[in-house]
Parts: C-alpha cells; structure tokens; sequence
C-alpha cells in the first residue's frame, strides 16, 4: 500500500496580509457601533468612576497616613 502526499503551497506573506486584511474588513462591518449620546454617556461615566476611584484611594491614604505617621509613634512613646 503506497500513500501519496500532497504539498499544499504555503501563502506568500503579501498574500497573508491581503486575506487578513480582508477578515478584518468584514468583522469590522458587523461591528454594531454606539452612537454619540451613548459614547458620551458612557465617557462621563468612565470619567466619574475614574474621580470616585481616586478619591477612594486618596482618602485611604490620608487614613494610613494619619495613623502610621501621627498615632502609631504617639501611642509607643516616639
């Protein structure tokens, strides 16, 4: 029994970056994209969060700063 193999050409890189180039169009066209009140709603929303987060940690860091430099050293006599 003798098998027989068969060579498939490799595409060129030319060739690759043509076809990816084209998969990347037609996934880009099936995008559903937000329109502007809903970019701008969703940006102030990420701006807000941004300020809250920010804040969380600045007062957390007031808090430690508060108890490890002023308290701590008070309370052991420092």
């Amino acid at each position: 029994m003798t098998s027989t193999v068969q060579v498939v050409d490799k595409p060129t890189l030319p060739q690759r970056t043509v076809a990816f180039y084209h998969d990347v169009m037609a996934e880009m066209r099936k995008v559903t994209w937000p329109d502007w009140p809903q970019v701008r709603q969703l940006s102030i929303g990420v701006v807000l969060l941004s300020l809250f987060i920010g804040l969380v940690i600045y007062l957390m860091d007031f808090f430690f700063q508060l108890v490890l430099v002023s308290w701590l050293p008070k309370l052991f006599g420092g």
